[in-house]
């Protein structure tokens, strides 16, 4: 097993008493910065860390013990909203952090950190904000670090001295599994669930190259759900109820006991539930690095994304793909109109993938 370890420190912190930690935007992101955050509180153990988070990423952390506060971050992205994001600062301003170790990438990060007076701000020098940052940390360069997405953070916090060197291997839990189960199923059994509920999350925000066919999801779901005695459960955003109601229109015509919860559940309701199904079927989304954190057997199907960088991690989670030549594109879009890349996945491979992972 190889420990990353580099020499250089960009930009060393001193002690601190009160951090502003600026969480990512999007979930995945959230879940896969979560051995950083957790490395600066080991590292700063009597610190008072508040965690400021988009609204709809904040319950990410609710039962994690990095923060002693966190504040949701209801402000539109970018020149939207500036008197929100000026109220913000000057409540932040009042607060006499010490430091902002900003995780999220943009500059809006750095400007709301200088506007509320922060005396340090650390994070990456990037996206044009290196001037409004006290440490500003380079960016690694391809190959310098492992290429697992979680990497990407842990290198901010040991550039910044938090740590000294980088794990192994990526391996990312979520705190509470066995309380969010307990509340989950519960949460299932006022909908009318008592047994086994396989999940899955049809959609991806960042685009319709990271999605699998609606039609393969419900077939490969139908035949899980028959050998395991199974009912489904739809989840997603209200953006993807459309989605998630064409998998369960199928699921239903197949005899199959399901129920739409796109739109409907808030991300703590979601993490929750999820930790009450048996197994999660989804596309490289927010759903799946929640689902493999939480320890339930995922298996995700890959086509446009980078299935090293952003795989889920853990001994319960299996990536179905195939190799073709335009594969990672990277793009929000499939370029070529056909997907491919997921039309190579059959709904059979991705059945038998779960079933050989629930023995």
């Amino acid at each position: 097993m190889r420990t990353w370890e580099n020499k250089r420190l960009s930009a060393t912190l001193p002690e601190l008493r009160r951090i502003l930690i600026r969480a990512t935007n999007w979930i995945g992101d959230a879940v896969m910065s979560l051995p950083a955050l957790r490395a600066v509180r080991a590292r700063y153990p009597a610190a008072e860390i508040t965690v400021l988070a988009l609204d709809w990423v904040a319950d990410l952390y609710h039962r994690e013990l990095i923060a002693n506060e966190i504040i949701p971050y209801p402000a539109r992205r970018g020149a939207h909203d500036l008197g929100a994001k000026h109220r913000l600062a000057k409540e932040l301003a009042a607060r006499n952090f010490d430091a902002a170790i900003l995780f999220q990438n943009a500059l809006e990060a750095a400007l709301l950190a200088w506007h509320a007076h922060i005396p340090i701000r650390a994070g990456y020098n990037r996206d044009g904000r290196g001037m409004l940052l006290t440490h500003a940390v380079s960016v690694p360069r391809k190959g310098e670090i492992p290429p697992h997405e979680s990497y990407y953070y842990l290198e901010l916090a040991r550039r910044l001295g938090v740590v000294d060197s980088l794990p192994a291997e990526p391996f990312i839990r979520l705190r509470g599994n066995d309380e969010a189960r307990q509340s989950g199923l519960g949460l299932l059994r006022q909908r009318g669930f008592d047994g086994a509920v396989i999940g899955i999350s049809p959609g991806a925000a960042y685009g319709t190259a990271k999605r699998w066919f609606p039609q393969r999801f419900a077939d490969a779901a139908a035949i899980v759900a028959r050998e395991k005695h199974a009912s489904v459960v739809l989840f997603g955003s209200k953006s993807e109820r459309e989605l998630c109601e064409s998998v369960a229109a199928s699921l239903s015509a197949a005899h199959v006991h399901c129920l739409n919860l796109a739109g409907a559940t808030t991300l703590r309701e979601f993490i929750d539930m999820t930790a009450a199904c048996r197994l999660m079927l989804t596309n490289d989304s927010g759903a799946m690095h929640i689902a493999s954190a939480l320890g339930i057997p995922t298996v995700t199907v890959f086509g446009a994304t980078d299935w090293i960088a952003t795989a889920p991690t853990g001994p319960l989670a299996r990536i179905v793909r195939h190799e073709i030549e335009c594969a990672p594109c990277l793009k929000r879009e499939c370029p070529l109109g056909h997907h491919r890349c997921m039309e190579l996945v059959r709904a059979d491979e991705v059945a038998r993938t779960a079933l050989d992972l629930l023995k």
